[in-house]
């Protein structure tokens, strides 16, 4: 029996179970129906995105204000680099947190994926760089099987498991370092002439950076406009024309944007200008989690569990391995960040604070709007969050602001953030 056929409030066709009939795309039969119900929705206390992105725009305005060099192209650059492995950190956790659990090991996982790439690229093994990351990513996946099972056969709460993992990751870094006769010091240099080096460090043409935009939204509104029509033609339910084409239009100016920036000359004494290879890398990162949780069955029983564990074992949902799958793409999404940290650094060294890096992740997944307590949350909202995170950092080093200052405002904000999701929640439960 699949869960579709039980629980009706667990709709196939929706990313999200959360999602309930009173949604905009449901009610609506025109884009003015359809704004009017979000604005009821917003009212009833379910802001989604809302508020991050409000938040977003005033940190920027007042950076700006601060620093008028917050809103140079060189500086915007720099910034959507740093955010990079915000990110896909937040990306990871999001896995976890929409199952109500939370991840710990994370940031060491970083560690230990970057080592692992290193080292195979390295001499004296001198794998391709592809066949690196992959080692990265499955070796990371493994020791994410792992925690899962002991999560899901011995009953053991993640917070234990994973906290164990982040001691037990640590030292597995630290020996990968130990056993390498090529890491002097603790540290693994990366060629600059891999790609891998290149991710963070280079730049596609201008002239890619615009064909590559354009493919990518002809292939959006394809695909927009494809899958409503095709609901339609089912019987079901599908936003109205207006609607699909306010989205095709957002993401157009969005891009636009984008690739503006990227292209703008970024130094005084020469050319530099382009997309950097990491910015598409981590947005095809997010737009694949996207699709894995919106659009297919595993993705929905994801939701599933969060919101009801034994509601969803009850309409037959395998919940022990819906857990195990999500601390699996958990941690093999860390190796992935841990490629960006390698990029970024040019190196793999063991002084990388894994601690700091598993509470950004949770910060950038929950200061995007993926609630704590499951079941609701999307991949977006790590990408919203990491940029919000290196906005604080990139503005307040502008302004010259220590480490620690930075640290306490980043502590204010996801503070902020918790507090609204939990009157949003008793607001939504009243209405």
């Amino acid at each position: 029996m699949t869960t579709e056929q039980t629980d009706p409030s667990l709709t196939p066709a929706l990313p999200e179970p959360e999602l309930t009939a009173a949604a905009p795309e449901v009610l609506a039969n025109s884009l003015s129906e359809y704004l009017q119900a979000w604005w009821r929705r917003i009212k009833n206390g379910e802001s989604g995105a809302l508020p991050v992105l409000v938040g977003l725009v005033a940190i920027t305005i007042f950076f700006q204000a601060e620093r008028s060099a917050f809103l140079t192209s060189a500086n915007l650059v720099n910034l959507f680099e740093e955010a990079a492995i915000y990110v896909v950190l937040g990306a990871a956790e999001t896995f976890i947190l929409l199952l109500s659990e939370i991840d710990l090991s994370i940031g060491y996982g970083v560690g230990i994926g970057g080592f692992v790439i290193a080292e195979l690229i390295a001499p004296p093994v001198n794998f391709p760089w592809w066949l690196g990351i992959i080692g990265g990513v499955v070796a990371m996946g493994s020791l994410g099987l792992l925690q899962g099972m002991l999560i899901t056969q011995l009953g053991l709460p993640s917070f234990i498991v994973t906290l164990g993992g982040q001691l037990g990751f640590l030292g597995i870094m630290l020996e990968l370092a130990n056993v390498d006769p090529t890491a002097v010091g603790g540290v693994i240099q990366v060629d600059p002439t891999t790609p891998i080096y290149k991710l963070v460090n280079n730049h596609m043409s201008a002239t890619a950076g615009w064909i590559a935009l354009a493919v990518c939204l002809v292939l959006f509104a394809a695909i927009t406009l494809g899958r409503a029509r095709s609901r339609r033609a089912k019987g079901l339910h599908a936003p109205p024309t207006g609607v699909n084409l306010l989205t095709i239009g957002i993401v157009s100016v969005v891009g636009i944007v984008l690739v503006y920036i990227c292209n703008s000359n970024r130094s005084p004494f020469s050319v530099v200008r382009g997309m950097p290879w990491v910015i598409p890398f981590v947005l095809v990162i997010i737009l694949f989690y996207s699709w894995l949780l919106a659009r297919t069955r595993t993705g929905r029983y994801v939701y599933a569990v969060g919101n009801n564990p034994e509601a969803a074992r009850r309409a037959g949902i395998k919940v022990k391995w819906i857990v195990t799958f999500a601390f699996i793409m958990s941690s093999a999404t860390a190796a992935l960040a841990g490629l960006i940290y390698i990029s970024i650094q040019g190196s793999m060294a063991t002084n990388i604070d894994g601690g700091q890096l598993v509470m950004f992740a949770v910060a950038s997944a929950v200061i995007g709007g993926t609630t704590l307590f499951g079941g609701r949350g999307r991949m977006v909202n790590a990408l919203l969050g990491g940029v919000v995170i290196a906005t604080v950092f990139n503005g307040l080093a502008l302004m010259g602001v220590g480490a620690a200052v930075q640290d306490i405002v980043t502590a204010v904000v996801l503070i902020a953030a918790v507090s609204l999701d939990a009157v949003v929640r008793r607001r939504a439960a009243t209405h």
